[in-house]
């Protein structure tokens, strides 16, 4: 065991994009994707909706991996590793509520216990979520919300309008996402969870390659400001003033020694020339 510095540039975002049919998912994770890469050969897209995110290809030259039925865990599990070995930093799967509804049909055949049952199949899909939340890519999941109707006024008239009502997925996967976004019929999207804090309390808006960019910047924050410090030591004229940046930063003390020591061996060689 060997404690470390939290740094955030090791932090590997898994994102849930829900919503019902319609509503923008493959696109707004693509969007997403793209944001956090800059690169759509680094994309790929699980696709279990009969290749329908080549709807999107016009967007870029991203991978996609047809998945077809059965939709087991294991299956999803394949998958994922195999993008992972292709060398993919974002993967979507689209969706993963095929996995869950895989289990529910299987669950259902089985006669006896209903509760018994469920040892079968339990840590079946606890393995797929593990696989999903360690992987060290970025992940992004669209889930298919149970659809409903309600009735609002257009113009004196009450219109049935379709709306996202519960994704389909086990309940407590949302508890081990990073940013859950719920998508309207109107192609908008409201964080319903968000760990970054970046859409916090943030009304309505469309998610755009920028919304993948700005978490891509949360992400690489500490990397950031690791090379304003590096370039603050480059740029450091006196030792008094390099020992002052020193002592400012001192969770950087020690990933950053090597560059403080050698720009002070460069200041004092200076310093030397100058006395002679």
């Amino acid at each position: 065991m060997q404690l470390q510095k939290a740094q955030r540039k090791n932090v590997k975002v898994k994102i849930g994009i829900q919503g019902p049919s319609g509503s923008g998912k493959t696109k707004s994770a693509l969007l997403i994707a793209f944001g956090l890469t800059a690169d759509w050969s680094k994309i790929a897209v699980i696709d279990t909706e009969n290749r329908s995110s080549e709807l999107y290809s016009n967007l870029g030259a991203f991978s996609i991996l047809p998945l077809f039925s059965p939709f087991t865990p294991e299956r999803f599990n394949e998958a994922i590793h195999t993008c992972i070995r292709a060398g993919m930093q974002v993967v979507i799967i689209d969706s993963i509520s095929a996995e869950w509804q895989n289990i529910l049909q299987d669950h259902s055949k089985l006669t006896g216990n209903s509760y018994i049952n469920w040892s079968k199949f339990t840590p079946r899909h606890d393995t797929f979520v593990d696989t999903l939340i360690q992987s060290d890519i970025h992940i992004i999941c669209t889930l298919r919300s149970k659809q409903a109707y309600v009735l609002t006024e257009k113009n004196g008239k009450q219109v049935p309008e379709k709306v996202g009502m519960k994704p389909v997925q086990r309940e407590d996967l949302d508890y081990e996402l990073t940013l859950v976004f719920q998508l309207s019929m109107k192609h908008n999207a409201t964080a319903v969870k968000d760990r970054t804090e970046i859409f916090a309390d943030r009304p309505e808006f469309t998610i755009t390659s920028e919304t993948g960019f700005l978490i891509r910047k949360w992400c690489e924050q500490d990397v950031l400001l690791e090379n304003e410090i590096i370039s603050q030591i480059e740029s450091c004229a006196d030792i008094p003033s390099l020992r002052t940046i020193f002592e400012k930063h001192p969770l950087y003390q020690k990933s950053l020694l090597q560059k403080f020591n050698s720009r002070q061996q460069q200041l004092q060689s200076s310093n030397g020339h100058a006395n002679n």
